[in-house]
């Protein structure tokens, strides 16, 4: 993991070219996290189908490296079922990335937690 304060090119392209940002219409379930410590707040949207995740979106109000997280971790999800996709942490999502400079790992700390309430959002309404 990288410790100096640099993005590497895998966060900047996530950043600058987020995958699957935006809203969605009739969710099947929906996880929203905030981070006090740095004030970033994410919402991650998703549908399902037949237990996999089929589509995902997610909304960030943050950093490049909250919103990088954000992008990874929807490009990890899709095409997952419910159990591969709780399994998924942040740890993992900062593994993909490439790693974030040590002042801004805790910014990546929202996307799996987002994407687990998010599931538990859906399984409460089956």
């Amino acid at each position: 993991m990288e410790s100096n304060t640099s993005y590497n090119d895998k966060v900047k392209e996530n950043f600058l070219n987020p995958k699957n940002m935006g809203s969605m219409e009739n969710p099947d379930g929906i996880g929203t996290v905030g981070n006090i410590k740095c004030g970033d707040i994410l919402k991650i949207m998703i549908k399902v189908d037949n237990n996999i995740i089929t589509d995902i979106k997610f909304q960030t109000f943050g950093c490049a490296a909250a919103i990088a997280s954000s992008s990874m971790l929807t490009q990890i999800v899709i095409g997952k079922n419910l159990d591969e996709a709780s399994e998924i942490t942040n740890e993992m999502v900062l593994k993909e990335l490439g790693g974030l400079p040590s002042i801004k790992i805790h910014c990546s700390n929202l996307a799996a937690d987002a994407l687990k309430k998010a599931i538990e959002d859906y399984k409460q309404k089956i």
